[in-house]
């Protein structure tokens, strides 16, 4: 303890923390405005709640347009990916004819191409048939 601190707790030892004066116990508080009612804090609590939807629908339209504006491209970048593929697989099929010409002949050449090509999409195709039978039958309702 300080001198200054031992003079006061000598001159005035009653006074502790929690002794001292309250304004508003005794009466003496300034007068401001009164507190804000339970109407006012509704109204203000809609007013924050009309202003958050608000930016909660502004976010979502520009976010909805960002993907849209996405989705155009994806779109576009898949379409170009599906021609290409489909360029290569025209291709692989000339050089399969142009391969197996040289070997065996240009008409059995195109016999053994388009069978096994046949062959291939009849399994893609039965496979194809499987799946939609699944998911039909997923939504098919119950007969019990």
């Amino acid at each position: 303890m300080t001198g200054l601190d031992s003079d006061i707790a000598t001159k005035q030892p009653h006074i502790g923390a929690t002794d001292l004066p309250d304004p508003y116990q005794d009466g003496e508080a300034e007068a401001g405005p009164p507190p804000p009612s339970l109407f006012d804090d509704l109204a203000a609590l809609f007013e924050d709640g009309k202003t958050y939807a608000q930016a909660e629908v502004a976010y979502q339209k520009s976010r909805a347009g960002y993907v849209g504006e996405q989705t155009k491209f994806a779109l576009a970048y898949g379409a170009g990916a599906l021609g290409l593929f489909h360029l290569a697989a025209i291709a692989l099929t000339v050089g399969l004819l142009i391969s197996l010409m040289t070997l065996v002949g240009p008409w059995i050449a195109t016999a053994i191409v388009t069978l096994a090509l046949g062959v291939l999409g009849l399994v893609l195709a039965r496979k194809l048939r499987a799946k939609m039978v699944a998911i039909r039958s997923a939504f098919a309702e119950d007969a019990k």
